[in-house]
């Protein structure tokens, strides 16, 4: 790589709640849980991302683990900044002398940011070194790294349901013409599967086996035409406090997760309600884009498609899209300035 290539160093970054993903080149370079471990008398990283989140519940009380990110914002700023110049220097191709010249760097946000979150955005981008910072928001990446040109005066809706918030979008000319935030998604996923089977099994299940249950057997509708083998789940037995495990079906990660699913129907049906007739009508054909990593929860797209009688297409690797879109904007600004929600310089 010769100088000029430095110049020209482009970094496209997702800061999910659960998930962090780097694009650099071009390629995804960085997909880690967005979590981070410290000593808590040294201040020293124990480890981040992956290392990090095999860590979970099996720490003593010196190690710490810090989700730096909440709700799709940063809620620690320090633990940020830490952990994001620990994925960035594990870019293979990026060595120190790349820091102290330039780069861009765009960072995708939830839409409903407000001007203090993004501000903490910035800062932290800042302490990277970055050049030039730009900001896009969530659903208008995701609907880009779907494929859907959201420059034409044509109305798309898209819902990208991450780790911290489900973002629900309506997108003309490139710009949100209406949409939400909603703090409901896969982390309240894993809460309600936690309750579920505390309150019906008696068993207390950790978040990580939470996480595995969404996975293997998680669905949001109660009937599968090939359905999930039941999982062995193990826990605490709340009555006698000793290991054990039990069979659970999807139907019974189906009922727990219900309510939150409808709220995220409601919020779809709130948001269909405001939009101009005109747009309306080009949601008619072409439906709802549905994104991100809780979008794979079977059967979600037939649910929402039922709920609101709009066919709705689960979009290809949809927990890199995000990136994805952000990575083609980066690489394509003057095309696409407009979908830019703020561009900072130093």
């Amino acid at each position: 790589m010769g100088f000029l290539d430095f110049l020209t160093d482009k970094i496209a970054i997702d800061l999910g709640t659960s998930n962090t993903l780097i694009t650099h080149k071009g390629k995804i370079a960085i997909n880690n849980p967005s979590i981070i471990t410290i000593n808590q008398i040294t201040g020293k990283i124990i480890a981040v991302g992956r290392e990090a989140g095999m860590m979970r519940g099996k720490i003593n009380k010196n190690i710490k683990t810090i989700y730096p990110f909440k709700n799709g914002v940063i809620s620690n700023f320090d633990a940020s900044e830490k952990m994001l110049k620990a994925f960035i220097k594990k870019l293979s191709s990026i060595n120190a002398s790349v820091f102290s010249t330039s780069y861009n760097m765009i960072i995708s946000i939830p839409c409903g940011s407000t001007e203090v979150e993004m501000r903490a955005v910035k800062e932290s981008a800042k302490r990277l070194n970055a050049k030039n910072v730009f900001l896009i928001h969530e659903p208008i990446a995701a609907a880009i790294g779907g494929g859907i040109d959201v420059l034409e005066p044509k109305g798309n809706m898209v819902v990208d349901i991450g780790g911290g918030t489900t973002e629900i979008a309506v997108i003309s000319l490139g710009k949100i013409i209406s949409g939400q935030s909603v703090k409901i998604a896969g982390n309240t996923f894993n809460e309600d599967i936690i309750q579920y089977i505390r309150e019906s099994r008696n068993l207390h299940i950790g978040e990580h086996m939470a996480e595995r249950i969404k996975i293997q057997i998680g669905a949001a509708v109660d009937y599968l035409e090939v359905p999930p083998k039941n999982m062995a789940v193990e826990g605490r037995d709340l009555l006698t406090g000793k290991p054990k495990q039990i069979s659970l079906s999807y139907t019974e990660v189906e009922k727990s997760l219900d309510k939150s699913i409808a709220q995220i129907e409601n919020s779809i049906l709130e948001t269909l309600s405001e939009i101009p007739p005109e747009i309306s009508a080009d949601i008619y054909n072409t439906g709802i884009y549905l994104t991100g990593g809780g979008s794979m929860l079977r059967g979600l797209d037939e649910r929402l498609s039922r709920a609101t009688d709009l066919p709705v297409h689960l979009g290809d690797k949809p927990l890199k899209s995000v990136v994805k879109g952000s990575d083609i904007v980066l690489k394509n600004l003057d095309k696409y300035s407009v979908v830019l929600v703020e561009k900072m310089r130093r």
